[in-house]
């Protein structure tokens, strides 16, 4: 599958910059575009560049680029005056005017050009930054930074910066956990984000975005960073990177690892040769939500995201048994699905890991649990009306593994030749398939291939792509750890065919999209309600790329009253229903089947008829208080989905270890208020009320969630 090309293709080309250069010059200091949401001002001497909304209430200002040359930061400042073009033009949300700035190399430097596009009818932006090799020699780009900021107020939201709050999504779904933190809430006084980030500030109302359109090549890092003070917390500097996966993977699976094992990215270029930053998308607003749905709408059209596939319903083994199953136990719980459930739509039927004999050989069985083998087990999967699925961790290679015994040259290596080893293990060694070495290729090609016309699989997950996805001497020259992950995820899904769903698990959220068909949204769910809490943290901050990206993973639910992995109320197997169903994603039960059979009342749950329809439906409830929620709430609780003109459903999660009570006035809810509205408890289906004008009171236990149909009776105008 291609990627879609970049913008500026061979921007740089001879002809190209002869043009440039004999442009009449800007007779102003500065010039200025001005939208109905975006005014946009380039700086004649320096080339820096300042975005404003149009009612002048939030505003960046003073923005400049650099670039890392053989690990030596040039920032534009360094270089002299530079030649600016400005002209119409159209991108991806309509007509723009694009300002071209250019800082010609000297002493050695390499040429730098960005280019701003600002859309004439909505608060957007796009940037990108390319750098040319204009010397002599070759040289090695590390880091291409398309905007820092160092002045104090060079990001202003009109309001007291104590009111900011900051969305940073995370090198995976998982790493860190997600979470959403006021401005002087930051670690080491930084917010770090990767690919995405959001301040909104709460008395203003108004929102900076950024967010990354590609990763081509590049990682795209966002950093704020914070006086360090005891005062007020202040915006001290901010800049956006795009470089390797280094500094991420540093802190994950090269935590542990050898000095010689954390390997920096170093992109050469020859005299003459040029490479790009990722295209970013930038803007200011005061609504963070149309931001967000603007920005996951861009990447769906662009990477062609595959959405259309129905949400699966079915169960998984990983949380019911973790890597213990055995293969009577996976065709016990098969039988129960295929007997209890499949007739809700509950067919899917997914393997995790433990019935393989290491990472990285997935067709050879582990003797102990699987001695038939997956063919056989799947065949009577298969036979029972399920669809059968099954884990792997495609770029992981355990030194249990034949691929390591017999072919170490497949592996991503260090600079000495070494293979790279990732941190500390737990059981075995783990390395890094090389996606570009032909061989890897071929055993890719096998592995899937095998799975799906042998063993007949139809779903297969994609796990610890954020551990493999490392810095290293590839076979092919000039390769980064995101693009060889792009490689290796296309031949996979070359080996699958189209009709096959993968499902990526533990991996950056953009890269993998266009290829995979599903993807989680949050970190591992368990049969405790803190996990269950914070995987919803996640689910809330990604509502957006349900759909967008690919169709939501929310990880599985449990519902079963105890297990030796933890204990749930029953309130507390709804909230870990309820999660899930607010993704608009799949349904994925978590829990040993056969222990249902005693517990109707957890049961049910499964076979409330409203629940399922909802899931059907494939949309993500919108979290109203994404951004704003209550501080004794400490994450996003409520959520609202618009069904279709005359239903829709509120879900209200009391996080919080005691009682709660909303009053939630329908028409903060979009509703028509001259209109007659039922009221309809989602779990048992009892009609609570019929009123106009309502203002609903909604008392609530601790660790519990209400769930309310909304459906209009009476004809809107």
């Amino acid at each position: 599958m291609n990627r879609p090309r970049r913008l500026l293709p061979l921007f740089l080309s001879a002809v190209f910059w002869m043009n440039l250069f004999l442009a009449p010059p800007m007779a102003a200091a500065q010039a200025a575009h001005v939208s109905p949401s975006l005014v946009s001002t380039v700086e004649a001497d320096h080339g820096r560049f300042s975005l404003r909304t149009g009612n002048g209430v939030a505003s960046l200002r003073g923005a400049a680029i650099a670039v890392k040359v053989d690990n030596r930061w040039l920032h534009s400042t360094d270089y002299g005056k530079p030649a600016i073009v400005k002209q119409s033009t159209f991108g991806e949300l309509g007509a723009a005017e694009s300002w071209t700035v250019i800082y010609p190399g000297a002493a050695g430097k390499p040429n730098l050009l960005y280019r701003l596009r600002v859309y004439d009818n909505s608060p957007f932006a796009d940037l990108q930054v390319s750098v040319v090799n204009s010397t002599a020699r070759t040289i090695g780009i590390q880091d291409i930074r398309p905007l820092e900021l160092a002045a104090a107020k060079g990001i202003d939201l009109g309001g007291p910066e104590t009111d900011d709050r900051v969305l940073s999504d995370s090198f995976s779904e998982a790493r860190p956990a997600m979470r959403i933190h006021d401005l002087g809430d930051a670690p080491h006084q930084l917010h770090r984000g990767v690919e995405v980030q959001l301040v909104y500030n709460r008395k203003s109302g108004e929102g900076w975005f950024a967010g990354a359109l590609t990763t081509d090549k590049f990682l795209t890092i966002l950093r704020f960073h914070l006086a360090d003070s005891s005062a007020a917390p202040k915006i001290a500097s901010y800049e956006v990177d795009c470089a390797g996966t280094t500094e991420l993977t540093k802190e994950n699976s090269l935590r542990n690892a050898r000095p010689e094992d954390q390997v920096e990215l170093n992109v050469t270029l020859k005299p003459g040769q040029e490479v790009a930053s990722e295209r970013l998308l930038l803007s200011l607003s005061p609504d963070y939500r149309r931001q967000l749905d603007t920005y996951a709408s861009i990447i769906k059209d662009l990477h062609h995201a595959r959405v259309s596939a129905a949400a699966p319903m079915g169960w998984w083994s990983w949380t019911a048994y973790y890597s213990a199953l055995t293969q009577d136990q996976a065709l016990t719980n098969a039988e129960w699905l295929s007997g209890n459930l499949k007739a809700y739509g509950y067919n899917f039927f997914l393997i995790d890991e433990g019935y393989s004999i290491a990472r990285g050989d997935y067709l050879t069985p582990n003797p102990e649990h699987f001695p038939g083998g997956m063919e056989k087990l799947e065949k009577q999967v298969t036979a029972l009306g399920l669809v059968p699925g099954v884990w792997t961790a495609p770029f992981e290679v355990s030194d249990q593994s034949w691929v390591y015994r017999n072919h170490p040259e497949w592996l991503v290596h260090n600079a000495a030749g070494k293979p790279i080893l990732l941190g500390k293990p737990l059981v075995d060694h783990l390395y890094v398939l090389d996606t570009t070495h032909p061989g890897a290729q071929e055993y890719l090609r096998k592995t899937y291939s095998t799975m799906v016309k042998k063993w007949g699989m139809r779903y297969i997950k994609l796990d610890f792509m954020e551990d493999s996805c490392i810095e290293g001497e590839h076979y092919l020259p000039n390769t980064s750890a995101l693009e060889a992950q792009r490689i290796g995820l296309r031949i996979i899904r070359t080996a699958v065919g189209e009709k096959v769903l993968l499902d990526k698990d533990e991996s950056v959220m953009l890269n993998p999209v266009g290829i995979v068909d599903i993807g989680r949204l949050s970190h591992d769910t368990s049969h405790k309600f803190e996990t269950i809490k914070g995987a919803a943290f996640g689910i809330a901050a990604r509502y957006y790329m349900n759909r967008n990206y690919f169709v939501a993973d929310p990880d599985a639910f449990m519902v079963t009253a105890s297990s030796d992995k933890g204990q749930l109320s029953l309130d507390e197997a709804k909230v870990s229903v309820a999660v899930a169903v607010v993704s608009g994603g799949m349904l994925e039960i978590g829990d040993d089947l056969t222990s249902l059979s005693s517990q109707p009342e957890r049961l049910a749950l499964m076979e409330n008829h409203n629940l399922i329809e909802i899931s059907r439906l494939g949309k993500a409830s919108i979290p109203l208080d994404l951004m704003d929620y209550q501080p004794e709430d400490g994450q996003p609780s409520i959520f609202f989905l618009k069904e279709n003109p005359q239903q829709s459903i509120l879900t209200i999660f009391n996080w919080t270890d005691g009682d709660r009570t909303r009053n939630i006035s329908l028409d903060t809810l979009g509703l028509k208020m001259n209109g007659t509205y039922q009221i309809v408890d989602v779990w048992d289906g009892k009609e609570l009320q019929t009123c106009q004008r309502c203002v609903l009171n909604i008392p609530q236990r601790p660790h519990s969630v209400q769930m309310l149909k909304i459906v209009g009776l009476a004809p809107l105008k």
